[in-house]
């Protein structure tokens, strides 16, 4: 039995050792937005509650296996901005004037920019399918990683969306508070956490 145990502990090293670092994601995923408002650009920091992450693979050798086909849903009348009255206003006036109250969106593929400098964060650029108003679009991410934390950032134009209608609505309900204006580009962001484990080596994109 003890040889058993021996061999089978072998395979498991040598296989490992030859891939180097297994990587390890949970299966949730923060979502956050940041609108902003006035001729000054304000940003409105906002958050989904209510986000179903489905990824390709818990664990993979490099982001790509991790992250390629790994889809998320996300249920837009459900969001927290901190403020109560606010939220309630952005649902009604904005997201309940899209065709749909769910957001979609899948990663299609993902890259490094450049190559890893030790001790500094791994950055690179992640492709987002992501479909909103009956609308789907390929919405270019950067990423970086770093200390265990995988976060995204990008941008979308609402117009893009064809949510014309809806930005109207929100401009007109918060027309004071806005001073009149309502930017049609909002920030978008995610963040998950991810280990290294088994390894000794630098991780691969």
């Amino acid at each position: 039995m003890k040889k058993v145990l021996f061999s089978l502990l072998a395979l498991f090293s040598i296989s490992h050792a030859a891939t180097g670092c297994v990587l390890v994601q949970p299966s949730d995923m923060n979502v956050t937005w940041k609108a902003y408002k006035t001729l000054g650009k304000l940003g409105v920091d906002g958050q989904f509650t209510s986000v179903k992450y489905t990824p390709s693979a818990l664990e993979g050798k490099n982001f790509k296996e991790l992250f390629v086909g790994s889809k998320v849903s996300i249920d837009t009348t459900k969001i927290t901005t901190g403020n109560p009255s606010r939220d309630e206003t952005l649902v009604k006036f904005f997201f309940q004037e899209l065709k749909a109250t769910t957001i979609e969106a899948k990663i299609i593929n993902i890259k490094k920019t450049d190559k890893h400098t030790k001790g500094k964060p791994r950055t690179g650029i992640i492709d987002v399918e992501i479909t909103m108003n009956e609308q789907t679009l390929i919405i270019p991410m950067m990423y970086t990683y770093e200390k265990g934390l995988f976060t995204a950032k990008g941008t979308i134009d609402l117009l893009d969306f064809a949510a014309t209608d809806a930005l109207i609505s929100i401009n007109k309900s918060c027309y004071d508070l806005h001073k009149g204006k309502t930017w049609n580009d909002v920030t978008i962001g995610f963040s998950t956490t991810i280990e290294a484990t088994l390894c000794s080596v630098e991780i691969k994109k």
